[in-house]
């Protein structure tokens, strides 16, 4: 199960799922209480199921602001639902707002990807020190299964050098798996189609299927949710 939670719904829109104003989305389960059962979509991918998003969940972080206990509606809507699913992958928006927050807390733990980029390399402390407070208040079981090195460019020094940072730094959270910038991960999404269906032999899908392997590893139970 992917959960969109993300207002620009690029993920929607990745897994085949074009703009649809009557589409009912994660907006709905929010805001308006629909049950989320009622909100899932069969995905082109056998066996992956998707919960969409769309612009109106912008609104939803103004919305939230007057409601009780509001960093734990996502939470409460996903208990009993999450254990339909092997794994549960909540995609969150590039901002630590209140839909990354109800994210985090009814997640199990982050994926943290970071891009072969100083400024990225430069966050990577600041989100730690976040996702520290969020346990303390919110989540105390909220864990880091890894920081996971995206675009990375093999030829260039930099990239090396985010990698080479990183490791000796976060040791052993920081996956084994790189995502390498790659031409046919970058044209998937305007096809609909995630990459290990529009080509399933290029370097960026063979790695993202690495990456599955090694979180699956870490999560010997196989049930899981993340951010």
């Amino acid at each position: 199960m992917i959960v969109d939670c993300d207002p620009q719904a690029n993920t929607t829109g990745g897994l085949g799922f074009p703009k649809d104003p009557s589409r009912r989305s994660l907006y709905h389960a929010l805001m308006l209480d629909a049950p989320l059962d009622d909100l899932v979509l069969k995905c082109e991918a056998e066996g992956l199921h998707l919960i969409p998003s769309e612009k109106n969940l912008v609104g939803a972080t103004v919305e939230l602001v007057e409601v009780p206990e509001r960093e734990r509606l996502l939470s409460r809507k996903m208990e009993g639902f999450r254990d339909k699913f092997n794994f549960t992958l909540l995609d969150c928006p590039p901002a630590l707002d209140l839909l990354t927050l109800n994210a985090l807390v009814a997640a199990d733990s982050v994926i943290i990807p970071v891009q072969c980029e100083y400024f990225a390399l430069e966050g990577v402390s600041e989100l730690l020190d976040t996702l520290i407070r969020i346990r303390r208040a919110h989540n105390p079981k909220l864990a880091v299964e890894g920081i996971l090195l995206t675009m990375f460019d093999e030829r260039t020094n930099l990239s090396h050098q985010v990698r080479d940072d990183l490791k000796s730094f976060f040791g052993d959270q920081v996956f084994s798996t790189v995502i390498p910038r790659n031409v046919r991960l970058a044209e998937a999404p305007s096809f609909g189609k995630p990459v290990v269906l529009y080509d399933p032999t290029c370097r960026g899908a063979t790695s993202y299927l690495e990456l599955a392997q090694e979180v699956i590893s870490h999560d010997q139970k196989g049930v899981g949710t993340r951010a």
